[in-house]
């Protein structure tokens, strides 16, 4: 990328921002929203509000009235970035991605914060535990919601709720049922995918897998080595027999598995003793170009029903896949999938695709906490930090729609996912940010002939946490003259 062609993303990111106009009542917190994409998408080496603010030349309290207090819609914005993506970006072979991210923080006045796992980290550690859902098609990646996840501490402590203003509608709930609603959510908003992936912590959750059967939803989900079923179908009695009808006793409860049926085994014991593993042979498949050459697996698979629920039954037939890392055989992946190899042009290649797509959303956090400094923000208030992620989702959108674009330009057509590496630092000149003018074009997009949304923009029943929005103190502050530039 050139000089000319990073000072005119400054006019495109204006031009794209004209989408969310109607989500603010007033001009000024639609400059504000300018001010605080344009700090995130700069090359500032700290994207919270003081940083961003002094760069633009305003005072910080402005910003941070404008996340805390200002009255404006975030939960139209949220539900406009999905109308656009369904809109620019659908695709028949998109592929959603369900994950939860770790923000590290100090002390326990930020809302929902707590000792837990943290990702980041990788172990137990102070912060704040955020749900999210992407969207992948081809080389485009964005993320598509997400949600600060409520401990059980805090949903039981009055005080701190209120200190925080969390909403007394927002009750503790797991992290699957989260993700589940984000899913409702986006579907209602016109998202379509292929299929959804996500790790063991959601599959091992048999509700949160009724609830996207429920849906209508395909999935391939990573399941821990106990996740327990049958490769063979077992007998149900759905009633008692003639000669049982009328026995005295205390009565069986049907339907009921058969007195000789085989009991759920654990996934790791039928790939072991199971004869449907046994007589297979392993079969390699290439998943992706890796940093270091081809990453390749041997797989197995099976039909499978999945044991549901308290009554122990066994559901439709779906798909169990055992993957085996090729160089390191002790690496064992178990998948579980309600869709079927050579059902409906379903291969077993495509949901080995989709089984090891869970990388996109982990780049998605890695760009939104390095470059946009998703992980960057001070605030304590459930609202202010929830718009913070919102901004953050609208930013990547953003510098996702531009990155492929310019792929397409570079190449001449949409670029296959080479699956492999991460890509540079996405950052913009500051004083092309800050001091855009005019306007240009739109952002081409590339609009496909399967796009499943009508012209019918989406609304949401918003009603504002906080009634009285506070006035931006009038103090004066000194900005910096930034001269650098950063190309990637």
């Amino acid at each position: 990328m050139d000089v000319k062609q990073i000072k005119k993303m400054g006019r495109k990111l204006k031009t794209f921002l004209t989408e969310f106009d109607d989500c603010f009542a007033r001009s000024e917190s639609r400059e504000k929203l300018r001010t605080y994409i344009g700090g995130q998408v700069s090359d500032l080496p700290r994207k919270s509000i003081e940083p961003i603010a002094l760069a633009a030349g305003i005072p910080p309290r402005t910003l941070q009235c404008f996340l805390a207090s200002a009255q404006w819609d975030e939960q139209r914005m949220r539900d406009r970035i999905q109308w656009i993506v369904a809109r620019d970006h659908a695709h028949r072979q998109a592929v959603g991605v369900v994950d939860d991210t770790g923000n590290p923080k100090k002390g326990r006045h930020t809302a929902a914060v707590q000792r837990q796992w943290c990702g980041n980290t990788g172990k137990i550690d102070n912060c704040v535990v955020s749900v999210h859902i992407s969207y992948t098609a081809g080389d485009f990646q964005c993320l598509l919601d997400s949600d600060l996840y409520l401990p059980e501490q805090w949903g039981d402590d009055p005080g701190r709720r209120k200190e925080v203003g969390i909403p007394d509608d927002v009750v503790y709930r797991k992290k699957t049922a989260i993700a589940l609603n984000q899913i409702r959510r986006a579907l209602a908003n016109g998202i379509r995918v292929a299929a959804w992936t996500f790790d063991e912590w959601y599959s091992r959750d048999g509700e949160f897998l009724d609830g996207l059967d429920a849906l209508g939803q395909s999935y391939v989900g990573e399941v821990p080595s106990s996740f327990t079923g049958w490769v063979h179908e077992p007998r149900v009695l759905h009633s008692p027999r003639l000669q049982e009808a009328h026995k005295r006793g205390r009565k069986r409860r049907y339907p009921r598995l058969a007195q000789k049926a085989l009991p759920a085994s654990e996934v790791k014991n039928l790939l072991i003793y199971s004869r449907q593993f046994q007589k297979q042979k392993w079969e390699k498949f290439k998943i992706k170009d890796g940093e270091k050459g081809p990453v390749v697996w041997e797989v197995k698979h099976a039909p499978f029903y999945r044991r549901h629920g308290t009554d122990g039954l066994p559901g439709p037939m779906h798909t169990l896949i055992v993957a085996r890392n090729v160089l390191d055989r002790d690496e064992i992946k178990y998948f579980v999938s309600n869709m079927v190899p050579t059902a409906s042009g379903v291969s077993l290649k495509w949901m080995l695709w989709v089984a090891f797509s869970r990388w996109p959303i982990e780049r998605c956090f890695e760009l939104a906490k390095r470059d946009l400094g998703m992980d960057h923000f001070e605030t304590r208030s459930w609202c202010a930090i929830h718009r913070h992620l919102y901004i953050s989702q609208l930013s990547l959108l953003f510098c996702g729609r531009v990155h492929h674009r310019l792929r397409e330009k570079n190449s001449g057509e949409s670029v296959p996912d080479g699956r492999a590496g991460s890509p540079g630092r996405l950052c913009l000149d500051r004083r092309t940010i800050f001091t855009a003018a005019g306007t240009s074009d739109n952002i081409p997009t590339g609009r496909r002939a399967d796009c499943l949304l009508s012209a019918t923009q989406p609304s949401s029943p918003y009603l504002p946490y906080e009634t009285n929005p506070s006035t931006p103190a009038r103090t004066g502050h000194r900005s910096r003259s930034i001269e650098l530039l950063c190309t990637g």
